[in-house]
Formats: structure tokens, sequence, C-alpha cells
């Protein structure tokens, strides 16, 4: 598949997603919001985009911090409709995770969160659906020797796939793996979607090591040009095939491979319908979002207001249309790629249309 071999019908499609995002951007309504409740990790992964340590400075935001921002968006949101995601680090190492979707739950609103599975034991998970838990996802980034080595942990492997295989076997809950693909794993992909698939696996969700956090001193996880193209390819073939359902995550426009890929057309929704408090009060949108796009701070600033008053750069990205983005013809449905892909001084880190031309000409 050329990835500029547009059809027309994907073309019209694309115009008319791009009416969509522009009202989105205008009404940003609040579906998501992220707590990041820890920093406290206990893995040290490679391709991690927020260098989390095991012991960290930075204190967990106390539950009533959290809470005071639930109250005051509660008059202006359907709890019901606004999904909580609680991430990290890694959430399971906090002791009152339970009492923290309990005060969710009794609020009306779902949560989930994203985790390692390396705590996640059958009690732990009975206690936590109890407390309201909906919905979970796990992350598995290859066979057991790959991940562990990527986790630095020589049980990862093992406790990730029970966690999965509890998971699987869990009524009322929704729950998907996701994996980071890396230059070391992308031959294990056929296996690895073996294993989900024989699990019970339904849902299975791809995405690239973008170069922030500790992820930027491990250059040698990046997929190779031929390999970008190629797991596209795969993923695409493999939705074709039926047995899981598989996608690319939000990163980038995609040309020929928008929809092929994932359910949709390519969509940054941070600042959009995604914020995040992150764990020292911080105001963002996706947590992998760099410092220079905070917006406030729950200390100082009313959250609501916030959300209603800023995000600027989040809700118009003519300021992304430079550098290499200045003169492309895609500019109009990409508008500058994923925000997270953005360093210090908004410039790109990376083109996804780029890596997989780049990919078709070797």
């Amino acid at each position: 598949m050329g990835v500029e071999n547009l059809s027309f019908r994907k073309r019209i499609g694309l115009e008319l997603f791009r009416q969509h995002k522009k009202n989105a951007a205008a009404l940003h309504q609040l579906r998501y919001l992220i707590w990041e409740c820890t920093l406290r990790c206990n893995l040290a992964c490679k391709h991690c985009g927020s260098d989390c340590r095991k012991n960290m400075r930075q204190k967990d935001m106390p539950l009533d911090d959290f809470l005071k921002v639930i109250d005051d968006i509660t008059p202006y949101v359907n709890p019901h409709e606004t999904m909580i995601v609680i991430t990290g680090g890694e959430p399971l190492v906090r002791d009152d995770l339970e009492l923290c979707g309990q005060e969710l739950y009794k609020r009306g609103f779902p949560w989930g969160m994203v985790s390692n599975g390396l705590f996640l034991s059958e009690k732990k998970l009975k206690g936590l659906l109890n407390a309201g838990l909906r919905s979970v996802t796990i992350s598995l980034d290859g066979l057991e020797d790959a991940h562990n080595l990527m986790r630095g942990n020589k049980d990862s492997f093992r406790q990730a796939y029970n966690a999965v295989s509890l998971l699987s076997n869990t009524d009322d809950i929704v729950y998907d793996v996701v994996t980071c693909v890396t230059a070391n794993t992308f031959s294990q992909l056929n296996d690895l979607k073996k294993l989900l698939i024989d699990t019970g696996v339904k849902a299975w969700r791809i995405f690239t090591v973008f170069p922030i956090g500790r992820a930027l001193q491990h250059k040698d996880l990046q997929l190779s040009p031929t390999q970008f193209k190629r797991l596209f390819d795969f993923i695409k073939a493999t939705r074709e095939e039926g047995l899981i359902h598989v996608g690319y995550g939000c990163e980038g426009f995609l040309g020929a491979y928008e929809t092929e890929v994932r359910d949709h057309f390519y969509f940054c929704h941070a600042g959009i319908n995604i914020a995040s408090v992150l764990v020292d009060g911080s105001i963002s949108a996706c947590p992998n979002l760099r410092a220079n796009f905070i917006q406030g701070n729950i200390y100082e600033d009313n959250f609501w207001d916030v959300w209603t008053k800023r995000y600027q750069p989040h809700r118009d990205r003519s300021w992304m249309k430079k550098d290499e983005c200045a003169d492309c013809k895609y500019f109009r449905y990409c508008k500058g790629n994923g925000m997270h892909l953005r360093d210090e001084n908004g410039k790109l880190l990376f083109c996804h249309l780029k890596r997989i031309k780049e990919g078709e000409n070797i």
C-alpha cells in the first residue's frame, strides 16, 4: 500500500472528519480525565516516557486533593460520561487505590487504570471491582525474555501475563493489552498475537516508542523505517483476519493507512476531550506532554476555569504549521501530529507519514 495513495472516498472522509475535529475543539467536552496519582513504580522500563523510578522524591498526590477537582467539575459534566483514568508511575503501588476508586464510584464517575500488572492478584482485582473498577489496560511488550529485558524485572512477563489471563476470565470488566513495539520485539509480533488470542484477549492496542523521558536514552529501541512501514501492514492484515481487534495508537496521521489500522481517522484529543492532573498538581492534557504545555495547577487555579478558558495551543493548532509541517499538503488533516511528539520548543520530533514513506523507498 502506497502511503500517499488516498482513495477519493478516503479523501472525502478526511474532509468531513476535519470539520468534526473543528467542532469538537470548539465544544471541548471533557470525556477523559487522567489522574497521575503517583510517580513511584515497581519497574524501570527502558521505553518509559515519564522516567518513573521506584524511589521518587515527588510524593503521591493525596486523594482528597484530587477529589476536590472531581467535586469542582461535577456540576459541569455528566459523571457517567466522563471517564477517570488512573495512571502513574504504577497505580497499584498506592495502598489506598481501592479507597480512591470507592470515592469516584460514589460520585458516579466510571474509572479505570493503566498498569504493568506486576501487583495485580486475584484478591486485589476483586477489591478493585468492588470499588467500581470498570476498565484496565495491561502492558505486554513482547515474549518473555524481551519483555523482561525491556522492563528490567525477571518476573515482569509472568506477572503481566497472569494479569491478562485473570482479566480474560473476569466478567463485567473492559480491558485491553497495550504493546510498545521496538526494534527488538518487532519480529515477535506474530507470536505475541497468537499468545494473546489463545489467552482470550479481544482488544490489543499497539504503539511505538516516543523519544521522550527514559526512552530518549535508548534510541536503539526505535523501529527502522522498513519496520515502521511493515508494522502497519501487520496491523492491517491482523484486522482483516478478525481474530483479535487490534489498533494503532492516536499518535499521528498515517496517510492511506487511515481507518485501515484503527477505527477512526487520526485525531489527537489532547486538550480537546482529554485533560490530566499530574502528581504535582499540574493541569495538562496527556501526561506525556512536556511542561511547556501545562495550563495551570490545581493548587493555584480552579480546574474548570482552566479547562474552559485555556488550552488554546491544543484547540487551535495552526502554530504547528512550521518547519517540516509548513508546506505539507496533509497538514489540514494531521494538524502537526500528536502533541506529545513536540519538544519543549514546539518542534516536531518525528513525522509518522515521513517515516512510512522512507520505509517504502528502501
